[in-house]
């Protein structure tokens, strides 16, 4: 499988060899070594999960404290979404910056959002289907939320704004600015000291 970093630090898009014959096909859509090379440290398997969406969905922005925040590993399994992850970690140099990456059933790419980074993705076709593998379980408490909508983002969904479908708590969360002056959003400084003792975890394995 090929790796490669985006433009938000610490989020990578995964990209697996696949096999085809007249069976079918057959690839690897996760592989605990190759990410924790490129990574740093390894995803810590702690809950899988799933989601099924009508076409225009979206879900997200969302995120958890840190520590020990929830990376995650996510991949489609049936129909497509544009997948973004956007920086939410106040001091970083992208902080409000963010990158997309299209996953589908074709490519069966998959992307890592690490520790500290907001996740938010728009189902493209009916009946999208997309899988998480996550670095820890749903602990509501610490889990939050911005808009998707907020302006400032700029997040650019490939559907018409007539079609989009959000929640009615991703509707009503804050703006990026919003949750910045609430204390919500996690900051750099803490982000580089939780994520630098798991990389020394693992190199000293």
């Amino acid at each position: 499988m090929q790796i490669r970093e985006l433009s938000i630090p610490g989020a990578f898009e995964v990209t697996p060899r696949q096999f085809p014959d007249d069976r079918g096909a057959f690839w690897e859509w996760y592989r605990f070594d190759a990410l924790a090379e490129a990574v740093g440290h390894p995803l810590d398997l702690r809950q899988g999960s799933a989601s099924v969406s009508h076409r225009g969905v979206v879900r997200g922005i969302h995120f958890a404290d840190v520590p020990p925040s929830q990376a995650k590993y996510v991949t489609v399994g049936a129909g497509a979404i544009l997948d973004f992850v956007v920086d939410i970690r106040v001091g970083s140099p992208t902080f409000g910056q963010w990158d997309a990456v299209r996953l589908d059933a074709v490519d069966h790419r998959a992307l890592y959002v690490g520790e500290g980074l907001g996740h938010c993705f728009v189902a493209l076709e009916p009946s999208t289907t997309v899988l998480y593998l996550v670095s820890e379980v749903f602990h509501p408490e610490r889990e939050h939320a911005v808009t998707p909508l907020d302006p400032k983002i700029g997040l650019e969904f490939p559907l018409p704004h007539d079609e989009l479908r959000l929640s009615q708590k991703d509707l009503e969360a804050p703006t990026l600015d919003e949750a910045r002056d609430a204390g919500l959003l996690p900051m750099w400084a803490e982000y580089q000291s939780f994520v630098s003792g798991l990389d020394e975890r693992w190199s000293g394995r």
